[in-house]
């Protein structure tokens, strides 16, 4: 094709677009109110995420193009800049190159000055290696992959390369020690059946394309930095789906997506970034380690040791590809199902409302773990679409996960969303259907959003909970100290239906704002609320039912009106819970799905020296509001925090 002023103008506007939005991002909310953990940080605002126009643009000159036909065991050379021996091409100079045709048993070799960018047009080409890499760049400055419109690319390795002291670290179908980008409306696919499928030892940049990897290990890696605008990806792979590696520099080693689509079944993690995995639009359909179903973590909270004998073919390469229920993987059926605001039966009058290190070496990956998006410093989600089925953490970081946008859906067989230091949601919607502890971190704070928790232990965890028992487990994340540890609720609407504590944590707990429904425990083990500092509330809604034992309340250094009390007996599953006060006015009103004898209510409608009617099943009991803290209590905690987690 002819260059195109009109293509080069888009791609302009469009790298301006990607530039503006990659530095207008932000690490925190401006409105969070979040304490800052002590955990050293590389934030999304700390790395270039940026994309240039030349990434984009697809245009170029034919007629100065050198064309490279495959066809008959050779190689047909028209143009200056490259040589042929049998079916193996080596580009030397710098300049545009369209390659079609077939080699059975051939390669294309880069091997230019290092300040030569050259551009490949694949249009049309389908080059398989018996013993190396099909791409290799040794030498140039940057090299563009273009995929011609309407093409269908094909690269293919074998199980075994035969490498030589210049090339003994190649690794992968394409493999690049240069800057590499992909763009183009074109296919490509690339089977990599020795190791990796894409690699590039600097910065990997993919801007349009479909491309499909199946590999024995890593599907694409970046050394220095991943960033992908656009594109359909279809990947099946051995160990990891789409990684950055670099751990020397601060501002190296990330992932950036600011859209496409991605279709990731892998055997380990998914998205793996050294530093910073930040996302900012995109479709995303990831199945990691065999999905939820081949979980590392028994729901008792016992490690399942044959959780990595079911993972096997959870990924691509030789083990093949598909889900759990695809390939005999674990069973256990669907998820447990999820409790909304609606099928709860929470209704508020609109008066009371106030609204690591898992790392893995560049070569072969060893690890265990399966978590569907994982960073070292900060896992930072903006906006997209995500459907996750993990083994091990949905979302993990060792650093801060920020969330301030998006729809997640994710059922996990370890932790719904996992930070080491601080986690942050302000805004989107996380559904997690089956994890278990749902959403754990140091700092857990919640500014808005809509937020729903499945977990078999706790829904909201600060500082680790009750990973009893689980030294094998991969997932097993321990904190060293209770200092700093705080859950805050400012806003948003959160919804948990939790097996062991409904919101857990080993610090303090300050709600502010928000509404928030608990289904809690029906053993008297566990709390609805469980804290082991203090609990102060001073705005938003919260109903939290679950068993009589180690029940709390919060504590009277609150400013909003609370009561905890105890029924006189358990109530039934799926039984309407009713308040009202002295006028028969409904104040709040909530279905537990559970078995419940203990429930703690606050709303700003509260008010001191009022009766409110307490109605559940044919239980109906009256408490009367005598200070900022009401109870009846009689468990074991009387109201006060005894620890996090079950180790009181």
């Amino acid at each position: 094709m002819k260059i195109s002023d009109t293509k080069k103008l888009a791609a302009i506007t469009a790298a301006f677009f990607i530039t503006v939005t990659a530095f207008s991002g932000c690490s925190e909310s401006a409105n969070s109110s979040q304490t800052t953990s002590s955990v050293s940080q590389v934030a999304k605002s700390d790395i270039d995420a940026s994309i240039a126009a030349e990434d984009i643009d697809v245009g170029y000159d034919e007629e100065s193009s050198v064309g490279i036909t495959f066809s008959d065991g050779s190689a047909a050379i028209d143009g200056e800049g490259a040589t042929s021996e049998g079916e193996t091409v080596t580009i030397s100079q710098a300049g545009t190159y369209i390659l079609s045709g077939t080699a059975t048993n051939g390669r294309i070799i880069v091997s230019a000055d290092k300040t030569a960018e050259i551009k490949l047009i694949f249009n049309g080409v389908d080059i398989t290696c018996a013993d190396n890499a099909p791409l290799l760049v040794s030498k140039a400055k940057k090299v563009y992959i273009v995929l011609e419109d309407g093409t269908e690319n094909v690269l293919t390795d074998s199980a075994s390369y035969s490498l030589g002291e210049d090339d003994s670290n190649t690794d992968g179908a394409i493999f690049s020690k240069a800057d590499l980008t992909i763009n183009g409306s074109g296919t490509l696919t690339v089977n990599a059946n020795y190791k990796h499928g894409i690699v590039s030892k600097d910065d990997l940049v993919i801007t349009d394309g479909n491309i499909n990897v199946t590999s024995a290990s890593t599907a694409m890696e970046g050394k220095d930095s991943v960033k992908i605008s656009g594109g359909t990806f279809n990947i099946s792979a051995g160990t990891n789906g789409i990684k950055s590696t670099n751990a020397e520099a601060s501002d190296k080693g990330f992932i950036s997506v600011t859209g496409g689509s991605f279709t990731v079944v892998a055997n380990n993690d998914a998205f793996e970034a050294e530093t910073v995995l930040s996302i900012e639009g995109g479709s995303f359909d990831i199945t990691t380690g065999g999905g939820s179903a081949n979980a590392s973590m028994k729901s008792d909270g016992t490690p399942n040791r044959n959780w990595q004998n079911n993972m096997g073919n959870g990924g691509g390469g030789p083990n093949g590809m598909g889900r759990p229920d695809d390939n005999g993987n674990g069973t256990g059926g669907e998820p447990p199902a999820m409790p909304t605001a609606d099928s709860t039966g929470l209704t508020i009058e609109t008066a009371a409302a106030n609204t690591t290190t898992d790392s893995t070496d560049t070569t072969d990956n060893t690890s265990t773990s399966a978590k569907a998006l994982k960073a070292g410093n900060e896992v930072n989600i903006s906006g997209g679409e995500f459907k996750i089925d993990s083994a091990d953490d949905s979302v993990h970081s060792n650093g801060n996960i920020v969330i301030t946008g998006g729809n997640i859906s994710v059922a996990s067989g370890d932790d719904g969303m996992h930070a080491n230091g601080n986690l942050t949601i302000s805004d989107g919607t996380v559904d997690i259907t089956k994890s278990y502890e749902g959403i754990e971190g140091s700092i857990v704070t919640i500014d808005g959003g809509t937020i729903s928790v499945v977990a078999s232990d706790d829904g909201i965890n600060c500082a680790g909970g009750s990973d009893t028992g689980s030294t094998d487990r991969m997932g097993a994340d321990q904190f060293s100290s209770q200092d700093g540890v705080e859950l805050n609720i400012n806003g948003g609407t959160v919804t948990i239906d939790a097996d062991g504590d409904g919101l857990d944590s080993n610090g303090n707990f300050t709600m502010a704002g928000g509404t928030v429904c608990v289904c809690g425990p029906t053993n008297g083990g566990n709390g609805a609320l469980d804290y082991n500092g203090t609990a102060t509330v001073t705005g938003g809604t919260l109903i939290a039912c679950g068993a009589v034992g180690m029940e709390e309340g919060f504590g009277d250094n609150s400013t909003q009106y609370s009561v905890l009390h105890d029924l006189g007996s358990t109530v039934s599953a799926n039984e309407k819970l009713t308040i009202t006060d002295s006028d028969g006015k409904e104040i709040l009103s909530f279905t537990p799905t559970k078995t419940w004898q203990s429930v703690v209510f606050t709303s700003a409608d509260l008010k001191e020296g009022e009766t409110y009617t307490i109605t559940a099943g044919s239980q109906s009991e009256t408490v009367t509001i005598d200070g900022i803290v009401t109870s009846n209590s009689k468990g074991m905690s009387f109201g006060r925090g005894h620890g996090g987690g079950r180790g009181f």
